[in-house]
């Protein structure tokens, strides 16, 4: 990486003690992140777009259906990386609510809360109610399950699941599944599905058509990012040799705060941005966590990808599109695309 890179990085990593932004400044800067991805299903096939105003009113048009995924709301973080998540997150409602086609359900991967504090959690219900789609379904976090091992997680948003919280539902012909990675972490803070989970996952995939479209979510990534910051799951290999006979497999995750994107095979990975603020790219800074930058470099530092795939010669369109105005733009052919257009 060069130096002029690195120290740019450097700079603005997280200073818990020296803000320099302004509130009001902060959250005109910080809306994108307050937003999530739109996907929709044509045909078993997903397709995603970010928020954005240039393409509100076709994010929806030509597919089965349509979700949204958000994810790492962190209810309760009050750190300078963001003072106001509830803010962003809101910012993420009000742009679910202004779509022009409404999407069928949300999905939330994980990191509701911060402290897993019954207030935080309040709060975050309080802001959900007023989304225009209903369905909402999550899973957990880390964050989740600090202080009481998950308990207070599962009697709000554990009915009729198994287990610390999985569980699985059909919708247009499309399986969903969602998985819990984050109640017995490993060494390094790394996911981890066990024993039970992995059997029961095994049942329920049991007797399904091959040509059902899968789609797995879970909070950390499925795949193995970035293992010294715990980014990536323990067994999720064995977990993911479950859906070798299935033609279409879409993987959502959180976690990471940031879009990172691959294709392996029919299964195609992807982690969400946060509604609350961003971590370092991997390998970039000394560890993981909340990184705050000044309000008028943030969309420099920060970006989303077009990224464009192709699977068995047929086309996959994985499409996070910049909020704001790029005038450059990246694309892969599979692999990974962890390095975006900045969005200023």
């Amino acid at each position: 990486m060069p130096d002029k890179k690195q120290d740019l990085i450097d700079q603005q990593l997280q200073d818990l003690n020296n803000d320099g932004v302004d509130r009001r400044g902060f959250l005109k800067c910080m809306a994108w992140t307050g937003t999530g991805l739109v996907w929709t299903m044509s045909g078993g096939i997903p397709v995603s777009r970010a928020f954005a105003k240039s393409h509100d009113r076709k994010a929806g048009k030509g597919g089965d259906f349509s979700f949204v995924q958000i994810s790492d709301s962190h209810i309760g973080f009050s750190k300078p990386a963001n003072p106001d998540v509830t803010a962003t997150l809101q910012t993420a409602i009000n742009k679910i609510n202004a779509m022009a086609d409404k999407p069928d359900f949300i999905i939330h991967t994980g990191d509701l809360s911060q402290l897993s504090k019954p207030s935080e959690f309040d709060t975050l219900d309080q802001v959900l109610r007023g989304a225009s789609a209903k369905q909402i379904y999550f899973v957990p976090g880390e964050h989740d399950m600090l202080s009481d091992n998950g308990d207070e997680y599962l009697q709000r948003y554990g009915k009729g699941t198994t287990g610390n919280g999985w569980y699985s539902f059909d919708h247009k012909g499309v399986h969903f599944i969602g998985l819990v990675n984050v109640a017995n972490l490993k060494a390094g803070g790394m996911g981890s599905l066990g024993h039970e989970q992995l059997e029961w996952f095994e049942d329920d995939l049991r007797g399904r058509s091959a040509s059902t479209p899968i789609v797995l979510f879970a909070h950390i990534p499925l795949w193995t990012i970035y293992p010294d910051w715990g980014w990536g799951t323990d067994d999720s290999e064995q977990a993911l040799s479950y859906v070798k006979r299935f033609g279409s497999v879409t993987v959502l995750n959180g976690h990471i705060h940031q879009i990172m994107q691959k294709v392996e095979g029919k299964v195609s990975f992807h982690t969400a941005m946060s509604t609350a603020f961003p971590q370092p790219a991997p390998g970039t800074a000394p560890s993981a966590g909340p990184v705050k930058v000044p309000a008028d470099q943030l969309q420099r530092v920060l970006g989303i990808t077009d990224v464009n795939y192709v699977v068995s010669g047929r086309s996959l369109a994985v499409v996070d599109s910049p909020l704001g105005d790029s005038g450059s733009s990246a694309s892969w052919n599979g692999g990974l695309g962890a390095v975006g257009s900045p969005l200023g």
